[in-house]
């Protein structure tokens, strides 16, 4: 075969390429499809935004970021990080009381990046909104490939302090050396970076690893017909939940008598993927409950 191009990973496909390889070789995945008739619940959202209730407009995707924040709190087993041995199997499962979402954000260049959404739940729709614009200001002041390398050479140390010295100095070879080298900002350049006030550019507390994982995959396939099978669990998470695209669909309703018939819905499939060793669906039943009551009673966002 005659190549056309090869290019060297960067360092956004070092770290994607390094945690799902990490997660299939030790994560026991379990999928679950929610498909939720959502008709009422996206008119209600437009509702709220002709009301003129709130001084911004809110977004869809950030009344399910909010929906979800909700269902975590019925099922916080969820909002987890797992530590297991598997030759001594000896295992723990720390909780979490706020929820740090990573979010799958798109850049600038095209390429998608987990952005750590801190403390989503204790945020009202406003808040949030806000929030997420502020996240998308402070991405255009940064410079993504030094953030990212701060996030591994701070993974990379946390390793030598647990005594795993080899596989610190693989990561630093790979990372630093040959058509491999990840290049970080020097001299001027990282001055002037640098100067740049932590308020207004990302740090690697906005991309380190959060306490649940959440991707809107609908968002970049609106009018596609499919959904998500199945996603990674970032480990030590536990649950990671993936949004797919508002299609209509065909569905059962009743009328005022009890009586069934086909109407046109609109359904928007909810990947939720578990970490089987840490949960079984029992734990996961209650946040997909919590979520059927949002759906079928939308009008409590008026009180978020």
């Amino acid at each position: 075969m005659k190549p056309t191009k090869t290019t060297h990973f960067g360092i956004q496909r070092k770290i994607v390429a390094n945690m799902t390889s990490e997660s299939w070789e030790t994560i026991p995945h379990i999928s679950y499809i929610y498909e939720p008739e959502v008709s009422k619940f996206l008119e209600t959202v437009k509702e709220l935004n002709e009301s003129g209730k709130t001084p911004i407009k809110i977004t869809v995707n950030t009344v399910m970021l909010k929906a979800l924040s909700e269902a975590f709190k019925a099922a916080p087993q969820l909002n987890a990080h797992i530590k297991f041995n598997r030759k001594l199997v000896r295992g723990s499962i720390t909780e979490f009381e706020e929820i740090h979402a990573g979010m799958t954000w798109i850049l600038p260049n095209g390429e998608m990046m987990t952005i750590n959404l801190h403390d989503i739940g204790n945020k009202s729709l406003v808040e949030l909104t806000e929030y997420i614009a502020d996240v998308g200001r402070r991405i255009g002041n940064t410079d993504l490939t030094e953030v990212m390398f701060s996030v591994s050479l701070n993974d990379t140390l946390e390793k030598l302090k647990k005594g795993r010295l080899i596989n610190a100095i693989y990561r630093l070879v790979g990372a630093k050396t040959g058509k491999h080298r990840i290049k970080t900002l020097s001299g001027q350049a990282k001055k002037d970076y640098y100067s740049i006030p932590e308020s207004d550019r990302l740090t690697k507390d906005d991309i380190k690893q959060g306490s649940v994982t959440i991707s809107n995959i609908g968002s970049l396939t609106r009018g596609i017909p499919g959904r998500v099978g199945l996603l990674s669990i970032i480990p030590p998470q536990v649950f990671v939940a993936c949004i797919g695209a508002a299609n209509k669909k065909p569905v059962v309703k009743q009328d005022e008598n009890g009586n069934d018939y086909i109407a046109i819905g609109t359904e928007m499939p909810i990947d939720l993927v578990f970490d089987h060793r840490a949960v079984d669906f029992a734990e996961v039943l209650p946040f997909i409950k919590r979520l059927e009551e949002i759906f079928k009673n939308p009008e409590e966002m008026y009180n978020w």
